[in-house]
């Protein structure tokens, strides 16, 4: 935002670390700023504090991943894994733990490692973190919408808020999250201060969303879910990859931590013509092995309509959907089903294929890839490389990552690492 003339704005000088953004990034840099001895002031342009933290992992909020081996929890980063070795060994996995049972919030951790709070709520993890921050005196100013930052001399040099004033401090934080979920407040705003005063921003995608599919007989299969599926997508038949895990039918196509997981991938694909996916229930079995399990349960149910001899086999709200992709009538007698038919089916068990229409976009994400460039910060300290006095955490970095609690973990590591940095410029 450059050199504005500063004549028109009141001047506000009384703290020692600006952080402006109230979610789980920057409430973590706040406590520890503070705690650090620094003067802190948390600005958040919402009424309340932590939004989308109140709806992270289904309103439960799944705070870290208890993966304990530093290589194995960064691999899951990708290429940003290399920058994450230095804040993430100054505040891991453990840390947090501890921080948080320190802080009155005890966890447990569920199948692929996923720590959520013992209360299975979010509420839980906001209370910890406004409670260490009330604890250390930090000044939290709500409806405080900022306009943009003020620059000199390799500094930034003061917030400017739509109230008027201008904000200035030693250091500042910038957590103002991605541009996931926008009716939480993540509406961009960081990229565009930061590209304005010259850093690099990667264009932002939705990471982490939903998928949706050309058949419109998917609604009929809304909230039906499987533990280990295996899914496959293709491109001009040719196979791009495969991944087993938790999957869920909605409404307009697939969710669940296995497409969520998938979906960045397929999302570039899909910029490059069409992109069909092949479901596997039964990935341990090959279709012999399930024909012969369907011939077990057809062999006991001979006089049986076929729609009413699959239980325990298929979830009920699938038994018509997959009768019908094989041309059975969900009417016939078990006895008539031909081999034929019978074969059709246990194909489609083991592919059960879908034409993908898209992504459910921004609103639907739970993060978004894309912000600063990587190598335009300090990750020692988590400092910008251009401004000395600048910070950046969360959100605000180009950083992709699955879903399982790697997103909050990067919050709590890269907040608290920038809250003793930031605290460490003030003048002794």
């Amino acid at each position: 935002m450059g050199h504005d003339d500063d004549s028109c704005y009141n001047v506000v000088m009384d703290y020692d670390v600006i952080i402006i953004g109230g979610g789980p990034a920057g409430m973590m840099a706040a406590g520890r700023a503070a705690e650090c001895g620094a003067r802190v002031a948390l600005l958040e342009k919402n009424t309340s504090l932590g939004a989308k933290l109140l709806i992270t992992g289904g309103g439960r909020s799944n705070v870290t991943n208890a993966e304990f081996d530093q290589h194995v929890f960064l691999r899951k980063f990708g290429v940003a894994g290399k920058f994450l070795y230095s804040p993430l060994s100054q505040f891991g996995v453990q840390n947090t733990l501890d921080f948080f049972h320190v802080h009155g919030m005890p966890t447990k951790v569920e199948a692929e490692k996923r720590v959520f709070p013992v209360s299975d709520s979010a509420q839980s993890v906001w209370d910890a973190l406004v409670s260490y921050m009330r604890k250390e005196n930090v000044t939290i100013l709500t409806d405080m919408e900022v306009l943009g930052l003020e620059t000199a001399h390799g500094r930034v040099s003061g917030a400017r808020m739509k109230n008027g004033s201008l904000m200035e401090a030693r250091s500042f934080i910038l957590a103002t999250g991605g541009q996931s979920r926008p009716e939480t407040g993540s509406t961009g705003d960081g990229f565009r201060w930061l590209r304005s005063i010259g850093h690099t921003i990667v264009a932002p995608r939705p990471a982490l969303v939903p998928v949706t599919v050309r058949e419109s007989w998917i609604s009929t299969l809304s909230g039906v879910s499987f533990q280990d599926v295996k899914l496959s997508y293709f491109q001009k038949d040719k196979k791009i990859e495969s991944r087993r895990g938790k999957l869920l039918f909605t409404h307009v196509g697939l969710s669940g931590p296995l497409v969520l997981n998938m979906s960045r991938n397929i999302a570039e694909f899909l910029e490059y013509g069409d992109v069909t996916v092949s479901l596997d229930f039964l990935p341990e079995k090959n279709v012999r092995e399930v024909d012969e399990y369907i011939q077990k349960l057809f062999d006991s149910q001979k006089n049986k309509q076929v729609k009413n001899c699959f239980d325990g086999f298929l979830t009920p709200l699938m038994i018509p959907v997959m009768l019908k992709l094989a041309d059975i009538d969900k009417e016939t007698p078990v006895h008539s089903v031909t081999r034929d038919e019978r074969m059709k089916l246990a194909r489609l068990v083991k592919d059960f294929r879908l034409t993908v229409y898209g992504l459910l976009g921004a609103d639907k994400a739970i993060v978004t890839s894309g912000g600063v460039a990587l190598e335009e910060v300090d990750w020692k300290h988590m400092r910008s490389r251009k401004f000395e006095n600048l910070y950046l955490v969360g959100d605000v970095l180009n950083i992709d990552r699955p879903s399982g609690g790697y997103s909050l973990q990067l919050c709590w590591t890269t907040g608290y690492v920038a809250g003793i940095s930031a605290s460490e410029k003030m003048e002794k």
